[in-house]
Formats: structure tokens, sequence, C-alpha cells
């Protein structure tokens, strides 16, 4: 076929990801679509693929993905007459331990809480399901009938079929060798058969995504791992609709195959490929069998199935599977390349994720703006960091490792650590900080008191850590504590028109003289939050952002993508520390190192300034996440370790003393203030969130999403964010637990914790009806939540349950 000279959007990558792209961006928006495979499809990963299809995941977003999936792969065949090999036959989890089955308890709860039907079955009726199976130490299972398994290269062709039939141009045999770019973006695809000319090009290349996206400056954070299996013979008693089978206590998973049995598994040492680029001639490749290492999974499956140690082996499969660093698949646009979209890195899940994530990646490289809140999955969570390889190649090891075991709430990656760490390290250590990671950044999750050990012991009930920060934050509501935040992100934006351009962008109003904050929210085009964020005005062209760590390049590439006119952003984040003093007595420490005037009146809430403290130039900003009077001081990193020692050193008669991260979590919870990523998303807009407040719409400035919120707001919204009081203090929220109201589904937690000053669990969510929501309405009904398949009474807050009206923050 010959190469057209130009197509509107080039798909590179002819395995399940990239022909889904390809069909979608067809099927439903009639684009002008050139796909490009450099051997044949299905020859990377696709091919080998084991062809298990779950759906539930712990995001909403990500499990409605993998729902389509399921769905398209149920009629692909009507329109294509290509079949996929679908098969619905369920899938039973296997719990052996007490913990397990608390975790599949919680996925039960989340699973209803996201419309799918999980059933908890006893080692009977598994045993009466799955006749083979040694069911001796089942403490029971987890039943999903809508899951199943499919034939990977059938999904593929038939989705390249339907592709073709909506006029889209599939090349085999044509290999990318580079871009023409013009600035940041991609102009040209260059092959060994011509250059194509292209507006946008999918980057959906497999294994071979990061090499791709790097010839275009991008960074695919991704790790080819083998991955092991076996085809047995045909096994007598075996049914041909046996549910697939995960059995993550002994680290397998098993479905039926023409009368056999595919079986493999996750290993905690997993065999890393190469640290180089992928060959260009890797297709339809295999490493050899590796039976020793493999044994460990042999020795666990026999046990479960104890028919497979009479029965042969017709195939091992050894294949390469592309991994990332967390165990999530990759989507979305670029910092560095304004027109590349990456689909890649699908952690042996991409037949289950294929369908879904070519029909949102599709719609996100047609609008500019994801169609849902994908951000656990979105390429801008990673950072500079990811462009170590040896990094990425240890952090995803353990990460692959991790695939079976069980998702303890508030468990941190142990590998690659520390790699970024503050001026304050060793002495947050040497007071007992346990440290947690995020982003490659050491902070402080809690204090271990003397005499206890400094590390977490995880479980799914109340955890060792938890008295200890029930102090802290003790203390932070009655005395002074200290907070190391320095991981913040942390941008300036400069220029003749950064007020015009920063009021576009942000809901809040951002036009206030030099020296005031404003809290602020900014929104996609369906007044959907993308960011929440500070923004500090310093002088009349210049402005300081804060954002959360994890969110850096995220919210860096939305702020540069919308900005207009003479506007400049620069990332700060690295050159400035942050210290949040906060507390009751945080001004009289403040006070005794400082010569400026930090009274209420000289200094309210809500406003900048600059104040020297020993010898350092500090921008003390006057906000809080905690719910108490404070204030955070950025300075130059080099100062912070100063800074610090002279706050210790003042604080000691008022009994200052450094707190974590878990601290402020249940802080802010009593406070009911909203955290970007769980309570709101871009899936959310601001009168839903009950953060309409925060947004100008009485003004005539116009920004981003004005219009969605505009008629948003002529109807009641279908959802409002609520709060949720449990009076048994034993009951332990982590969130998505199912919100029941008079008896019926009314919503889902987004996060949960334990208020220590209300002596109570708190969970916040959004409660549903379809005809409407207003007070009157939640007033009226009567609430549960229940956790881990148990109902418990809880009390409706619409206010902070803690100072609701803020008065010891403007104190």
């Amino acid at each position: 076929m010959t190469l057209p000279s130009h197509a509107r959007f080039v798909v590179i990558g002819g395995g399940i990801i990239g022909c889904s792209t390809a069909y979608h961006l067809a099927r439903d928006h009639k684009a002008e679509v050139l796909l490009l495979e450099q051997g044949k499809l299905t020859g990377g990963s696709t091919w080998h693929a084991a062809g298990l299809v779950g759906q539930l995941r712990s995001s909403a977003s990500i499990t409605r993905v993998l729902k389509y999936s399921v769905e398209l792969y149920k009629t692909l065949d009507a329109e294509t007459e290509l079949e996929t090999g679908w098969k619905m036959t369920g899938c039973l989890r296997l719990a052996t331990t007490p913990d397990r089955w608390t975790e599949y308890k919680r996925l039960a709860t989340t699973a209803r809480s996201f419309g799918m039907e999980m059933d908890l079955i006893g080692p009977d009726e598994v045993k009466r399901m799955w006749p083979l199976m040694d069911t001796s130490d089942l403490i029971g299972a987890s039943w999903l009938p809508t899951d199943g398994q499919a034939n990977p290269a059938d999904i593929t062709q038939s989705l390249a079929k339907g592709a073709r039939m909506h006029g889209v141009t599939i090349c085999e045999g044509v290999r990318v060798t580079g871009f023409e770019m013009e600035g940041t973006r991609i102009t040209g695809v260059r092959t060994t058969q011509g250059t194509v000319a292209c507006e946008t090009v999918l980057n959906c290349a497999g294994q071979w995504a990061r090499q791709l996206g790097a010839m275009a400056g991008v960074t695919v954070p991704l790790q080819p791992v083998k991955h092991q299996y076996i085809v047995t013979d045909r096994i007598p008693g075996l049914s041909k609709d046996a549910a697939t089978l995960r059995d993550p206590d002994r680290r397998t998973y098993f479905k039926e195959e023409v009368g056999g049995l595919v079986m493999g598994g996750y290993e905690p040492d997993p065999q890393l490929w190469t640290l180089d680029d992928v060959p260009d001639d890797w297709e339809f490749a295999l490493f050899d069998d590796d039976y020793d290492h493999f044994a460990q999974h042999m020795e666990q499956a026999i046990a479960r199935v104890p028919a497979l140690a009479e029965t042969g082996v017709k195939q091992m499969i050894n294949g390469s599977e592309s991994f990332t660093p967390d165990g999530n698949f990759i989507l979305g646009r670029a910092n560095e390349c304004p027109n590349m979209f990456v689909g890649a890195g699908f952690n042996a899940f991409g037949i289950a994720s294929g369908g879904g994530a070519g029909w949102v990646l599709a719609d996100w490289a047609v609008n500019g703006e994801a169609p849902m809140d994908l951000w656990t999955v979105d390429i801008r969570r990673f950072s500079d960091l990811h462009n170590d390889r040896a990094w990425v190649a240890e952090r995803t090891a353990e990460a692959y490792g991790k695939h079976y075991t069980i998702g303890y709430p508030h468990e941190e990656y142990e590998s690659g650590r520390p790699r970024l760490t503050s001026p304050l390290y060793d002495r947050l250590k040497e007071a007992g900080a346990v440290f947690g990671s995020k982003l490659g950044w050491e902070r402080p999750n809690w204090f271990a008191p003397p005499g206890t050990e400094a590390r977490d012991i995880y479980s799914m009930g109340r955890q060792n850590w938890f008295d200890a920060v029930g102090s802290e934050h003790a203390h932070v509501r009655n005395a002074v504590a200290i907070f190391d935040q320095s991981s913040f992100a942390k941008y300036e934006v400069t220029g003749s028109d950064v007020t015009e351009a920063l009021s576009w962008i942000c809901a809040g109003d951002v036009i206030r003289p030099p020296g005031g904050i404003t809290y602020t929210q900014l929104l996609n085009s369906r007044g959907g939050i993308e960011a929440d964020l500070t923004v500090a005005r310093l002088a009349d062209d210049r402005y300081y952002l804060v954002t959360g760590t994890g969110f850096r390049r995220h919210d860096l590439g939305w702020i540069q993508d919308h900005l207009k006119g003479d506007a400049h952003l620069a990332d700060v984040t690295e050159q400035r520390g942050t210290l949040s003093l906060m507390g009751p007595k945080a001004r009289d420490v403040l006070a005794s190192v400082v010569r400026e005037d930090i009274s209420n009146a000289a200094f309210p809430f809500g406003h900048v300034r600059e104040l020297d403290i020993a010898g350092v130039q500090v921008l003390a900003l006057r906000i809080t996440y905690v719910g108490e009077l404070g204030w955070e001081l950025h300075l130059p990193i080099a100062g912070l370790a100063k800074v610090y020692d002279t706050l210790m050193e003042a604080g000691a008669a008022h009994g200052i003393r450094p707190a974590g991260y878990r601290a402020i979590e249940s802080l802010r919870l009593e406070k009911a203030y909203r955290a970007w990523a769980s309570d709101i998303t871009p899936g959310d807009t601001p009168f839903e969130a009950g953060l309409g407040w925060a947004v100008k719409m009485r003004s005539n400035q116009p920004f981003i999403g004005r219009e969605a919120l505009a008629r948003a707001a002529e109807r009641l919204p279908s959802k409002r964010f609520a709060g949720f009081l449990l009076d048994d203090p034993d009951v332990v929220l982590v969130g998505r637990e199912t919100i029941l109201r008079d008896g019926a589904f009314a919503g889902y937690l987004t996060s949960g914790g334990f208020g220590y000053t209300l002596g109570k669990s708190i969970g916040y969510g959004y409660v549903r009806n379809e005809k409407g929501v207003d007070d009157a309405w939640l007033h009226s009904g009567r609430y549960e939540l229940v956790v881990a398949g148990q109902a418990f009474p809880a009390s409706l807050e619409l206010k902070p349950p803690y100072d609701p009206e803020g008065a010891r923050i403007r104190c």
C-alpha cells in the first residue's frame, strides 16, 4: 500500500491499543487516520497476551473504561463479522487469609459503588463452580460474573477491520524513524517509506513507546518484563465454561483454553528485560522457556489444582510485556510535545483495557482534554525523575511484584528511595520521622514517639501509626506544629499580560492588589475541576502559584497549554523550600523571630508578605489546609535548615513539634477541605463540590468553563458533595464506601479517615439523584455507609464538622 503524504492523525503501533484508538477516531469522530505498524498487526505483545478480561479497579473512571471494553467485545463481531473470542465466564478471586478476605469485602462494596455486582461466596460454592480446585485452605472467594476472557489477536484484527470499514488507512511493514519538528510540535512522521505530514501523533507503540517518545523529547517511563505462562494439555473434568481464576495469595491465575488451562503468575522477583531500546525486529518473538524461574508458580498451581501434576504442558509462553513504575497504564498528551498523545504501558492487562482505552484516547486527541477523570493513568503524573531508566526499572520491578499482594491502605513503595530529600531530612529522621514518598520526594508521614519503632506496619484495620498521628493532630489543634512541605510544586508567572492570562485560566478572581491570595480552581470546558491551587499576587506583573506535589507536571502542563499573551511560566519547585507553621500558638512563635507586624490587623488571612527570619527572606502566605491559624513560609531552599532551627528554638517555650502528612490529612478532613484527584476531579464542577463561592460568576470576567457553569446553574445538580460522621469509632473509612439514603444507593465516598478532635470516622462523597439534589432533599434522608459489606448509621454534614464558620483561621 502506498503511504499517503498527509493524515490528520497518525497512530503508531498495530497492537490492540493502536487498532482500538484508530477505530474510535474514525467511528466516533469521522477523522482522517493513518495507522503505521513496523511489522504485522499484533506482532509486539498483543499476540501472546493471556487474554483475561477483568473490569474492577479502584478508580470509578478506569472501571468505566474497562466496562466499556467488555461491552465493545460483546458486539464488535456483529459489526465486523470477525470473532473476538469473547467469553463471559465470570471471575473467581480466592482468599486464604483474613486480610485478603477483608480486602474482598471492601472490593465488593467498591464494585457496588461503581455499578457492578460482586458477590462473596464460601468454599463449598467455589468447589461447586470449580470442582478440580483444592479449596481446603480457602476462607472464600469473590465472584464477578461479568468478567471473562478473549482472544487478543482476534479482537485486534476485528478492531482493525472495523477501523478500515470506517476509512482508516493501515500500513504494515512501515517503521517510524523520527519526526520533523517545529519547536516542540511534530509536523511530520519520518518512516522507512517516506515522510507523512500530520497534525497529531498517537504513540501506541507498546514496548517501543519509550524510544518512540524519546524521538520527540517525550518521556514514557516503561520497563519491559519477561512474563511467563503455560498452556496445558486437555484436563478431564474441566468445563469449557470454567470461570477465570485468580489466586493472588499464591500469585497465580488460570483460564480455560481448548479443554486445558492457561496458567501464569506474578512473582516477587521478576526478570526485567533490557534497559536499552527494544530491538525493532522483535516481532512475534519469545524468550527461551525458563522453567527454573517458573517453578515457583508451578508449585503453587499444582497445590491449587492437583490435576496439573498429571497434565502435560503443550506450550510455554515467555514474552515481553511493558510495565510502569506504579502499575497503572499511560494515556494522554505529553507536556514535552503538545501534539503527541500516548497510549502505552498496560501492565499485562492491555486486552482488558484496550477497547476502552482507545475510546477515551481518541476523544482526548480530538477534543484536547480528557473526556472524564483519567488522572490515575495520565502521563502527566510522572516527572523528570522518570527519565532515569535505572530508577524506573527498579520501581517497576517492585510494582510488578505487588501485582497480587494485598492492597493495604496507605502502603508505600520502598524501592529507589530516598531519591529527593529536603535539607531537613536528617533532622526529621532523627526526630522519629517515618517517611513516605511522593513523586520522588521523601516526606514525613508521621513521627514515631520515643521507644516505638519508626516504620509502618500495614493492616486492614487501624494501623500502628494511628495513636501517634492523633497526638500530632491534637498538638496542631491546641498548640503549634511545623510541617516540612518543601515538596509542594511551585511556579512563578510573570509578564505584562499575566493578570489577564491567569484570569482566563482561573475560575477564582485573581485580579486583586499585590499582597492578595486567591484559592482557585482551573476548569475544563465542561466546568470540571482540572486543578485547584493557591495564587498569590506578588506584584502587578508577578504571581506565585502553589499546588500539590504529585500534580506538578499535570498543573504545569494545563497552565502552559492555556496561557495567552505576554505571560511566562517558570517552575521553581527545587529553588524554594516550604515550612508550614500551624496552630493557635503559631503567631506567638512567628512574632518572636520577625520584626514585622504580623497581628491580625496588619497581616490578615488570605494575604502574602515578605518577612525576614534569621537573615533569610521569607515569603509568608497566611493560608491553611489544617483549619488553624498559620502561615506557609516559602524561602530559598538553602535557608530552610536555618529557618527551621530558628523556629524550633523560638517555639520551644510554646511546645512546638514537627508533624507529618497523615496529621494534615486528618486535620483537613475535619475542616471539609477538598483534595484534588479524590474529592474534586475533572468530572466534578465547583457547584457540585460545594465550591461555588470560589468562582467569579458574579463578575463579567471570562474564564475557561464559564459557559458550562452558566448552563449548569439553570438546574439542580444531579450530585452534591457532603460529609458523613460515624458514631462507631472503630470503623475504618478509606474511600469508595457506598452511601445509602433511605436504604438505597446514593453514591460513594471519595475520601475517608478519622477526626481525632471529633472522636469519629469522617467520610466525604457525592450524594446523587437524577432528579436533582438540594439541601431539603439531602436533609430529608436517612444515611448509612456500607463498609466492607456492613452498613453503619451515618449523620449528614453539609458544613465543616470542625469550626464551621472558620473563626480559628481568621483570628
